[in-house]
């Protein structure tokens, strides 16, 4: 095949290839986070963020490269999803405004619309870092523009050329992002990239089959059974070529050396797909989908005894998860769907995300008008921020995304909002939110409250108490599956076995001589009880301190606790 251009009814399908595979690698993408957290955020944002472009898409029937560019832009920008999402919503924009122009698109155009995209999605991160989906992308460009110049005409070999760029600089990640390295695992938004980009080229080469790709036709004739949803659940279940995800540690009996390792791999890539192998001293951490789990382990077994040992059927599960979503996804429709609410129009209002009863009525108990459910294990879409602004009668709505994953998105949304004034507050934590709100001055105008607020969060340091879901190891500290974690602003401040002995050390590690102010919001997994005498160790320890306890009722975490 020497095909030389690509036409809108081509890169529709291949759109909706790479979201297909996207979202049949979510899971494997949640597990490359570096911190070890039950949140799983990376694969479940990129793929709500391009689901939500996937359903417009999929509706369409003839669709040209200005409507289907359309399409790709706002349907992903308004379902993006934290940073991961929103960055992989700026590349397509930026790519779509590349191509929206032509009829179809050669080689050249697509070199151009790449750096549009890099630009476009350099330009909506603050402070751009290097070794993540930015990176994997800037080198998949960088690839397409060489190609170009050098007169490639064989639209193939460019596409399959450019991916195999963007996974070598994916495998890089960990040499340029220490705690990648550390952690032992590549980036994970640059993996969902190269899993978007493998699905497309699947598409254009035929391996994926046109037929499994007429969404449309499905969509229309048979809304009530799933329509895209159910659409794209087929692909889906294509796309899972290997059925069970397969996990296991190696103990060693003796060295593992490099070709012993190489070895390996090649084995378990004759087998399946999703490999994970890191060799550590005396163990092997391997990751494998594949048909057969018995070969993956027999082969092992000459290494050494096994440990750890996990097989899930992934057909199932995809299954389950499909369900969950759509119950997710019909909730976030008819919480849409309600009526503005009433109430005296005002200057300012508030909207702010939390998860957690408590903390949502802590939060309308300070003003805040709309609380967005939500926070690290959901985080809410551009789209949902845009619906609760529009849900505050006022003039200027104050937005606090209390969570770093959710500013891009929550900034995104101040765009899609013409007739109010939007100002993010750059909360990244349940505490900065609640002291931006308490810092609020009524008669002061935006850009001095948002100045003001903004000074007074810098000053609150939060800590958060959860669980580690896999082994790891981050700045120098060895964590284990179900130890305890006491995550602060800046890393890990407290590993052990005990709930209230890792939130107390963590407590200790944020304080300084400055501190005032403990407040201690205890989750839904914690006892009254248990909360007061953490309360108590604490108070005995710093009887300087005001020291301030409530009920949260926040899911994962057991306690969020807060130093100002």
């Amino acid at each position: 095949m020497n095909l030389q251009t690509i036409d809108a009814g081509c890169l529709a399908k291949m759109f909706l290839a790479g979201a297909g595979r996207l979202e049949s690698k979510k899971e494997w993408i949640n597990e490359l986070n570096v911190f070890p957290v039950p949140d799983g955020d990376t694969g479940t944002n990129m793929t709500l963020t391009i689901m939500s472009a996937a359903k417009e898409v999929a509706a369409m029937t003839e669709p040209d490269m200005k409507s289907l560019s359309k399409a790709v832009s706002s349907g992903s920008l308004r379902g993006a999803r934290g940073n991961s999402g929103v960055i992989l919503s700026q590349l397509f924009r930026g790519f779509t405004k590349g191509i929206r122009d032509y009829d179809v698109l050669t080689i050249p155009i697509l070199a151009d619309a790449g750096e549009k995209a890099v630009e476009t999605a350099y330009k909506a991160v603050m402070k751009p870092k290097e070794g993540t989906i930015l990176t994997v992308a800037k080198g998949a460009s960088l690839k397409a523009r060489e190609l170009a110049d050098a007169g490639e005409e064989d639209m193939e070999k460019f596409l399959g050329e450019i991916i195999s760029h963007a996974e070598y600089v994916l495998s890089q990640t960990p040499e340029m992002l220490p705690v990648l390295k550390q952690a032992g695992v590549v980036d994970s938004g640059g993996q969902g990239l190269v899993e978007v980009l493998r699905g497309a080229f699947d598409a254009f080469t035929g391996k994926v089959s046109a037929d499994a790709l007429d969404f449309s036709e499905q969509a229309k004739a048979a809304p009530s059974e799933g329509g895209v949803k159910g659409s794209l659940e087929a692909q889906a279940e294509m796309e899972i070529k290997f059925g069970y995800c397969t996990e296991f540690i190696i103990m060693l009996n003796k060295t593992f050396n490099i070709k012993q390792e190489m070895d390996f791999k090649a084995y378990l890539e004759s087998i399946g797909d999703s490999i994970v192998v890191v060799a550590d001293d005396d163990v092997v951490k391997v990751h494998v989908h594949t048909n057969d789990p018995g070969l993956a382990i027999q082969k092992a077994l000459k290494y050494g005894a096994l440990s750890n040992m996990k097989i899930d059927n992934m057909r199932l599960e995809h299954q389950e998860k499909l369900f969950k979503l759509s119950e997710k996804e019909k909730q976030a429709q008819e919480a849409a769907a309600e009526p503005e609410a009433a109430g005296e129009h005002k200057e300012a209002g508030f909207v702010a995300v939390s998860a957690g009863d408590g903390l949502a009525e802590i939060f309308r108990g300070l003003g805040v008008d709309y609380v967005i459910e939500g926070g690290q294990t959901m985080n809410p879409s551009t789209e949902d921020v845009v619906n609760a602004i529009g849900k505050v009668n006022a003039d200027t709505v104050y937005v606090l995304p209390n969570n770093k994953n959710i500013i891009l998105a929550a900034s995104q949304a101040k765009y899609l909002v013409e007739d109010k004034n939007v100002v993010v507050v750059p909360t990244k934590t349940i505490p900065q939110g609640i002291t931006a709100v308490i810092n609020f001055v009524p008669d002061m105008g935006a850009e001095e409250n948002e100045a003001s607020m903004t000074e007074e969060i810098s000053h609150v340091r939060t800590g958060e108490v959860t669980y580690a879901v896999r082994d790891t190891v981050i700045d120098d500290r060895q964590i284990r599956q179900g130890d305890y974690m006491g995550i602060g602003d800046d890393g890990i401040l407290a590993v052990g076995s005990d709930i209230a002995d890792v939130a107390y050390d963590m407590t200790a590690a944020m304080m300084d001589d400055d501190c005032e102010l403990i407040s201690i919001y205890y989750g839904a997994d914690v006892t009254q009880e248990d909360a007061e005498n953490l309360k108590a160790r604490v108070e005995e320890r710093y009887p300087s301190c005001d020291i301030e306890l409530q009920y949260g009722g926040q899911p994962i975490y057991y306690y969020i606790i807060s130093a100002e």
